[in-house]
Formats: structure tokens, sequence, C-alpha cells
């Protein structure tokens, strides 16, 4: 095979590869000599161009892109194959290892599975928030029950968007706050803040009390149904308000109360009913060393044993229900606090709240957290530069210019803005590499099963953490006092479209 090959002449190949060098440097002249002066008339604003697509212009594009033995390779690679399976780097993937010399001692197990559901948010919450119970009961494994939390999240979010309904009535259908507003009602996703004001009101309950049904893991069907009841609902409700009839108008809390137990229904009937938040429930368990124990405590209860000074002291200092969220936003102001407009679940509830801060920052409060031994919740854009089979997130792990000729070079903030980039998915911090005091690699907790990555962790780049990292969630006393007094001042509305209220 190799003997057969036909060979290209390299000087040949020196001359076409500097044509078309010059080719590209007239096409990015602006057309107009930098000593130019024009006298007269000024030079349009634009040069002359087709505004159609050539079907002539389009055979010479292929013929002229045909001449290039290299792209007739690159064709029958990219043609037949994955993409990403083209232009992995090789380098990357044997660089991101999972070797990290500042780990947390316990990580939460069993790796955990979100399966068809949006519910991320939800299972890196409770992975953050089981490692201080896994302490206290010395247990092996343990779960709590995210469905638990997904069942009065469902809830609480149906009643969100109905209020907002009913305190927009006056805004436009069309408009774009009432079309954010319907966009979504019920969405799977979630922000550290709502987990904080579901744990505040329902508390927790383990896993084996309350276990995944079928629409928990599957929870597409279930979420559209409740989205169009709901946006019936808010026709309903948008047409009492602006009826001239005082009785009308006076019935909507009833209408709303009637609208909202039918939500209720279909939450129960999918996903069953759940524990009560305030009575008490019973859980049966063996630690670690084989002994029995049987606990009887409310939710409410079980969820304040994580503030106890016991278990705040195993967990140096850090107190769960005291975390609050970074950001890194380079389209906002450095050392401000951010907001988004009627964005939460919980009604009347904890705001959503950021304090915005450059990377660097954020990562010294996470090599921080993990120092003390404790998980960091983060939120980011998993999608991008990422191998899920691997468990690799790497900014050059895939080279597109090598495949395609394209250079892909926006910036963060450009992401950000033209909707290239946007918080999608939550996980856990739980280990970093630091060499000469920089951070280089962190090992990732997903929620994607044992079957992604290295059974269920994956590796992040520091490289990664920089671009496609926007969220991270740390105690106070991991940031400098300038950063939590932020905490304490005004916030940055943004509306409720903005990338920042996307959620994991």
């Amino acid at each position: 095979m190799g003997s057969s090959q036909s060979r290209v002449d390299e000087s040949a190949v020196r001359e076409k590869l500097v044509e078309r060098l010059r080719a590209l440097e007239m096409r990015r002249d602006d057309g107009i000599d930098k000593d130019y002066v024009c006298v007269g008339d000024a030079p349009p604003l634009y040069s002359e161009y087709s505004k159609n697509v050539s079907i002539a212009t389009a055979e010479k594009w292929e013929e002229e892109l045909m001449q290039d033995p290299k792209n007739r390779l690159a064709l029958a690679a990219l043609s037949t194959n994955a993409v990403t399976s083209i232009i992995s780097s090789r380098k990357a993937v044997i660089g991101d290892i999972q070797a990290f010399n500042v780990k947390i001692p316990l990580e939460g197990s069993p790796v955990t599975n979100q399966r068809s559901s949006g519910r991320c948010w939800l299972f890196a919450s409770t992975n953050v928030f089981r490692v201080p119970i896994m302490k206290k009961y010395k247990l092996k494994e343990f779960e709590l029950s995210q469905a638990y939390l997904f069942f009065w999240d469902k809830l609480e979010k149906a009643n969100f968007f109905l209020e907002n309904v009913i305190d927009t009535a006056g805004e436009p259908l069309d408009g774009r706050l009432v079309q954010a507003l319907c966009s979504s009602p019920v969405g799977d996703g979630g922000q550290w803040d709502m987990v904080a004001n579901l744990v505040q009101k329902y508390g927790l309950v383990p896993q084996m009390l309350y276990p995944d049904s079928y629409n928990a893991m599957n929870s597409g069907a279930m979420d559209r149904l409740i989205t169009t009841k709901l946006r019936e609902d808010a026709m309903k409700l948008r047409s009492m308000a602006s009826s001239k009839d005082a009785t009308a108008r006076a019935a909507m809390g009833r209408a709303k109360d009637e609208m909202l137990q039918q939500i209720h229904l279909i939450l129960t009937l999918m996903l069953g009913p759940p524990p009560s938040p305030t009575k008490p429930f019973t859980w049966q368990f063996h630690d670690q060393s084989g002994a029995f124990h049987s606990l009887t405590m409310t939710p409410k209860s079980f969820a304040a044993e994580l503030s106890e000074p016991q278990l705040v002291r195993a967990c140096a200092g850090t107190d769960v229900h005291k975390l609050f969220s970074l950001v890194n936003d380079p389209r906002n102001e450095y050392m401000q606090l951010l907001s988004v407009d009627r964005l939460g679940n919980v009604f009347g509830g904890r705001p959503i709240t950021y304090v915005n801060v450059e990377v660097s920052t954020m990562k010294t409060a996470c090599v921080a957290m993990l120092r003390r031994g404790f998980p960091v919740f983060f939120g980011s854009d998993v999608g991008k530069y990422s191998d899920s089979s691997r468990g690799i997130m790497d900014t050059n792990l895939y080279n597109y210019e090598l495949g395609f000729n394209v250079r892909l070079g926006m910036t963060k903030a450009q992401r950000l803005m033209t909707g290239e980039s946007a918080m999608t998915h939550a996980m856990v911090l739980t280990a970093v590499q630091v060499e000469g005091g920089k951070t280089v690699r962190w090992r990732v907790e997903n929620s994607w099963s044992e079957s992604a990555g290295e059974k269920g962790y994956f590796v992040m780049a520091d490289e990664w953490m920089d671009e496609f990292v926007y969220q991270a969630v740390v105690d106070p006393s991991c940031v400098s006092k300038a950063v939590r007094d932020v905490l304490n001042s005004s916030p940055k509305m943004l509306p409720l479209w903005d990338p920042m209220g996307a959620l994991a």
C-alpha cells in the first residue's frame, strides 16, 4: 500500500501554499491604501458584493477545494467518520490524567445517574449535601432523594409562573417578557439558590424513602403536559385580569389555586406521593462497620442537621446552608452583585444572586474549598470541547483548524453575547492538581452514571475552566472580605432572557 502511493512535488506544494496565503492577504485588505487620500466623494462604506449565493461561484470553490490533496484526504475521513474522532488531539487525551495532589478525603458514593432528565443541578447539589451526612453516620454509600426535591420544585415553579402571569397581565402577550416566561414554565433545570429554597422549605430525605419513578428518570412527557396546561392557564388568567367584570377579576385567586391543584394531581400520579416535609419518616441503614441504625425524623429536621456545630466542624467549618454563588461573566463589571429578574422557583423565597468575579478569584476559592475537604458545586457549558466517553473537557481536545482550516476564536464574553455558550450543566469538583502555585486540571464528579468518563468522573483542563465554567458555589470564608461585602450590595438586575438566567 505505502510503496504505490503517488508523491506530490514539494516545491509545487510550497508554491501553491504561497499563492493561497497571498490570496488570503488580498481578501483581508479593505481595498483602500493606508496612504490614499480621498478627494471629493468619500469611498462607499461597503465594497460591492453579491447578495445571493452564486451556483457558478460555489462550483469554482469546490474545484479549488478538491485540487488540494489534503482536502481530498479530509473529505475521505470527515465524510465517513464522526468529526470529533478525526480532529481529536492525542496529546490532550494523554495529558488529561486522573491524578491530583489536592483531593477531598471523602467523595460521595455511589456515582449518580440523572438518566433522561435535566435534573443535573439537583444531583450536583445533593452530591454536595450527602458528604457531611456520610461523615456523620459513617456511611460507605448514600444517596439523597433527588425526586423528592424534583416534585416540590415542579409544584413551586408552577406557582411561581402563575403568579408572574398575574403580575404581568398588563404586558403584551407577544412581548419579550411574557414570551420568556411562557417558554419553559417548569423546565427541569435550576440554580443553587433555587435548591437552597427547596431544602429550607421542604427538607431532605434519603433516596430509599422516595426513589425515582419512571417519569422522574424520563421527565419529557410530564414536562410537556404540565407546560401545555400552564400555558392554557396563563391565557385564562390574563383574560380574567383584563376583564371589565370585577367579579371575574376577584375570582383569579381561587382560579389559580384550582390550576395549581391540577398540577399537583399530575405530579402525584406521575412521580408518586412524596413524604410530608413535616411528618416523621423512619430511616433504617447499616454503617460502614455493619452496625444497624434506625432513625426517626422529619425531612426538615434531617436537612437542619447539616448546620449542626458538630457537622460543621467535621466539614472544616463549612455550613452548606451558607454557601453562595460566584460567577465569572466578563460582560459585566467584576466585584458586582448580579441577579435575574423573575427567575426562581419559590415565590417570595431567596432570590437568584451571583457575585461576579475574575476567574482567578473563583479558582482560588474552589481550591480553598477542596483543601478543607469539601466538594464544590459548579455550573458550566459541558457540551463544548468535551468527550463524555473519555471523560475529558479540554479546549485543546479538538482541532477544528486542522480539519477545516477554520479558526474559532470568540472570547468568553462574545460567546455569551451571541448565544454560543451558557451555563447548561451542573457538576461537582472533588480534586485539583496544583503545580507551582497554579491550577492545572480538575477532577469532576458528574451525574451520568459510571459508564461516562472514568467510572463517572471527568478531567477538566484548567483552560477549559477559564472558558466554559461560569459558576462555583463556595463558603464565605473561602473568599476575601471584599468579595463577601458584595453580597450586601444592591444587585444589577439582568433580564429573564439573559445568559446568566440559563438553568443548569
